[in-house]
């Protein structure tokens, strides 16, 4: 009981740590380059935490999460040219767009999710390339222009710092969601479908409902950073907000840092987009950080599939019991003593 306290207390304090240096970030590192990727880290670890709250715990593999990021971000789009709202009120929509993305994604998971994983990824494409195509042809949408942005009167020197503490308000909240939903009865019941679908539903768990409730939290989430990164980026237009890369990257993040669970897309995101960026930067070829990302999800597979925190876990617990006798719990003798 006092390791298991100590443990807690450990993971408490890193916590602790790691939000004291992001909320420090734009002010020791306050060249707008920097803040920059800063930001788009920012927007990728809420994007990456809304797909481990689904896909993580449920073991559904979405390829189209863009789907809710580029219905956030028109949402926005469109309500701030109908409605003429001022660049510093736009921020008042966030809530409307959250519910806008967690209607869509009822809708898409009342369609998809009455099929099996691998099905299910397959329809997830299927429906991205649907919303982008809409996208693209619809008036209201702006077509292949895509809708701008309003323009923010903040200096140059504020506008990335801004931003990105505004994306960190959005990363935050969606951390402590995928920790609440992870430890509780709701989360239990989602990993029981990732283990055995059929079991947990012998066992009495609702899985359509479990797994819908659980596609909208994270629609609602990726809605509302699809949002802001339309304000920060000043534009929307199909290829970018709708953008298949985009999932696979979110994929990415996911597996690198450990899938199944909730660090895990955090780290992914805090390595993948920076260096992405950097590459991009850097680069001439356009396709440099596209190769880069393959052949490190290619190495990432074939010798750590499991991710970096749990193998990095595992690695500790291992050092840490070597040598320590085989404990037997009391509970494990109870029930040896108890079939004798």
């Amino acid at each position: 009981m006092p390791e298991l306290t100590s443990r807690n207390a450990i993971k408490g304090g890193l916590l602790l740590a790691l939000l004291a240096i992001l909320v420090a970030f734009p002010q020791v590192f306050s060249n707008p380059a920097t803040v920059n990727y800063g930001v788009y880290a920012m927007i990728f670890v809420t994007a990456a935490t809304a797909w481990g709250i689904f896909s993580g715990n449920s073991g559904y593999i979405s390829l189209g999460h863009a789907v809710f990021f580029g219905s956030g971000a028109y949402a926005m789009g469109i309500m701030i040219n109908a409605w003429h709202f001022s660049p510093d009120s736009a921020f008042e929509l966030l809530p409307l767009v959250a519910l806008i993305g967690a209607g869509i994604a009822a809708v898409v998971g009342f369609i998809s999710l009455r099929v099996r994983r691998h099905t299910y990824i397959v329809i997830t494409i299927g429906l991205f390339f649907i919303f982008q195509l809409m996208a693209t042809n619809f008036g209201f949408t702006g077509g292949t222009s895509g809708l701008n942005a309003p323009f923010f009167t903040w200096s140059n020197a504020s506008f990335d710092t801004n931003f990105y503490y505004i994306a960190l308000a959005a990363a935050v909240p969606a951390m402590v969601i995928a920790v609440v939903v992870r430890r509780s009865r709701f989360g239990l019941q989602l990993r029981a479908i990732r283990d055995d679908e059929d079991r947990a539903r012998g066992l009495g768990v609702k899985t359509m409902r479990v797994k819908l409730a659980s596609l909208v939290i994270s629609g609602a989430i990726t809605a509302v950073i699809g949002a802001i990164w339309f304000l920060f980026n000043g534009q929307a237009a199909p290829n970018t907000a709708f953008d298949p890369l985009w999932d696979l990257e979110i994929v990415l993040m996911a597996f690198l840092g450990g899938y199944g669970t909730v660090a895990g897309p955090v780290l992914g995101a805090l390595i993948i987009e920076p260096g992405s960026l950097y590459l991009n930067t850097v680069s001439s070829n356009s396709y440099l950080s596209e190769i880069v990302l393959g052949l490190v999800f290619l190495v990432f597979v074939l010798f750590v599939p499991r991710g970096i925190i749990p193998t990095v876990t595992e690695w500790v617990t291992r050092v840490r019991s070597r040598g320590r006798p085989a404990v037997v719990t009391s509970v494990v003798t109870q029930k040896v003593g108890a079939s004798r």
